[in-house]
């Protein structure tokens, strides 16, 4: 089989206004970035924005693995097989991040005969989103310390800034660092260091943000950090909040882009799930929903962490309910959660994949418990075996929820003809009765807790003192009627990578509790959660290349 790459290269894509025309969109609110990129207007969501919304189709997983489980893929090609079976249909989607393209990851635009495209634009600098997004943040960061060079008004206390520098590359060697040094001309020396955009809450405002005005408001609100009596400082206090918003005037357009099969797509924001929400902007997810009868989201990484956040915060924020819930799960990724290794995965396992199947069983019982009806996607590999499926169908069926076998990696919209009618027929034989999970006015720690015993299966929660101090001071701000962010591993339901299944009796420990006042919510670590990650041994990087002609190879 080609490549990714090689296929997208293939594809026969149209010119995003003929995307855009399906939509309904008129050509004057469209901003072209070449032939197939366009931003939309804010005239186009006046223009729609009273009309019904379709139905709202999350994609979520079980806890990843190194085996994969192919959740873009599954939410790109449930996307066209929608289209297949006479659906109008729109995908939203995140925007890939440069720092897992030449680390680890490589290409996320989906896979196989299920991608968006322009492939490599999207996974390299597509509209510059990410690159305003860096710009703003670290213009913030810059006038931190040259409001504190040039007499420090408003007392920042240089040992109580928060507000981290950015890029959107995996650099180690940039998590602390000290800025200042060379002499009084150069600033005051302090300790800082480096995130990955993605981690920045300005790619989480951006995300929540309904206009531009909104836009403007959250940026004002972010906290850099605290004066000597402790008082909190603003991007408004630093009178910054209007240009970090001029910066992001463009980025906050949502994107139009297309998959393999011309279905239209939505791709817009891309905050991390492990360390931030973890799902594309709000602005993007409600267009879609006034353009088409469904739209098919995901949410990052496995349903503990993405779904819980979208579920508990972008629906609370954006008002959305959501009509059903994909859970996408692997034979291969049951039996890694069952206690094989990787390299044994090829080989059918069934007492391994029985015991795995709790990791399966554990998203199911709490998607249900949001009181949205859930669909099983089995993402098919041609080394799975006639028992070991019919076992996963069995024990849905015992869930009592709906599964499919999906093959929009091989087949592309054709592939997921089965799961596109298990999800309608879902959708139209049983109403979602969507609720919170937690009612955000709750005390912070009620919150977490609530949070860990009911999603991760703990038994209750242990803070540092570290933590608790934290609690107080957002307490005694005001801060502590906000949602909860959980910063924790994507591999385990625990925050213990190596427990994997469905783990019981085990405890989550708290490191670090801050406010993210600007995209609010309150954000919660545990365990060792990078917000910079580090290059592997062979970054991907070192496989992509370009000719004389242009073409890329490598992009996975």
């Amino acid at each position: 089989m080609l490549t990714d790459i090689e296929i997208a290269q293939q594809a026969k894509m149209r010119h995003i206004r003929h995307i855009a025309e399906v939509l309904g969109i008129y050509e004057e609110e469209l901003e072209y970035y070449g032939k197939y990129k366009a931003k939309v207007t804010e005239q186009l969501w006046e223009r729609v924005k009273d009309r019904p919304d379709g139905k709202l189709i999350l994609v979520t997983a079980i806890n990843p693995t190194p085996a994969g489980e192919g959740k873009t893929t599954t939410t790109v090609g449930l996307g066209q097989a929608m289209n297949r079976i006479g659906k109008k249909a729109v995908i939203a989607l995140r925007e890939p991040s440069l720092g897992p393209v030449m680390g680890i990851k490589g290409g996320a635009a989906g896979g196989g005969y299920s991608q968006v495209v322009p492939m490599e634009d999207i996974n390299l600098h597509f509209t510059g989103d990410m690159h305003a997004i860096t710009s703003a943040h670290n213009l913030l960061s810059a006038v931190i310390d040259n409001h504190i060079q040039q007499g420090n008004k408003l007392g920042i206390d240089p040992r109580q800034i928060l507000w981290k520098r950015v890029l959107d590359m995996n650099d180690r060697a940039l998590r602390n660092i000290v800025v200042g040094l060379g002499g009084k001309i150069n600033g005051v020396p302090r300790e800082d260091g480096f995130m990955i955009t993605v981690a920045s809450e300005v790619m989480a405002i951006l995300c929540l943000a309904e206009n531009l005005m909104d836009l403007k408001n959250r940026l004002g609100r972010i906290i850099i950090g605290y004066t000597y009596d402790n008082r909190p400082v603003t991007a408004k206090d630093l009178k910054v909040d209007g240009a970090m918003t001029l910066l992001l005037k463009d980025a906050i357009k949502p994107n139009l882009v297309q998959t393999l099969e011309n279905t239209p797509c939505f791709m817009h924001g891309g905050p991390f799930a492990n360390i931030a929400h973890g799902c594309n902007s709000i602005a993007a997810t409600k267009l879609a929903l006034k353009l088409a009868d469904y739209v098919i989201t995901e949410a990052g990484f496995g349903a503990d962490l993405g779904a819980e956040k979208f579920l508990n915060i972008k629906c609370r924020y954006g008002n959305l309910k959501p009509d059903a819930i994909v859970i996408v799960a692997t034979v291969r990724a049951l039996k890694y959660n069952g206690g094989v290794p990787k390299a044994d995965l090829k080989l059918e396992n069934l007492d391994a994949l029985a015991k795995g199947i709790a990791n399966l069983g554990k998203h199911i019982e709490n998607m249900k418990g949001f009181g949205v009806p859930v669909v099983v996607s089995i993402n098919y590999f041609d080394t799975d075996t006639r028992d070991e499926i019919e076992y996963i169908q069995r024990y849905c069926a015992e869930m009592g929820v709906e599964c499919a076998i999906s093959e929009v990696f091989a087949k592309g919209g054709e592939g997921g003809i089965d799961l596109a009618n298990k999800v309608e027929k879902v959708i139209n034989t049983t109403v979602s009765d969507f609720k919170f999970l937690y009612d955000e006015k709750l005390p912070i720690k009620e919150k977490i807790n609530t949070i860990v015993t009911q999603i991760y299966g703990g038994q209750g929660v242990v803070y540092t003192s570290g933590a608790e101090k934290a609690i107080k001071q957002l307490e005694l701000l005001g801060y502590d009627r906000l949602p909860i962010c959980m910063a924790k591993t994507q591999y385990s339901l625990s925050d213990d990578p190596a427990l994997l299944g469905r783990p019981e009796g085990f405890t989550v420990t708290v490191k670090e509790v801050k406010v993210s006042a600007g995209a609010g919510f309150i954000v919660v670590l545990t365990g060792d959660i990078m917000t910079m990650p580090g290059l592997p041994k062979e970054p991907m990087a070192e496989k992509m290349d370009i000719d004389e002609n242009g073409k890329i190879r490598g992009l996975f």
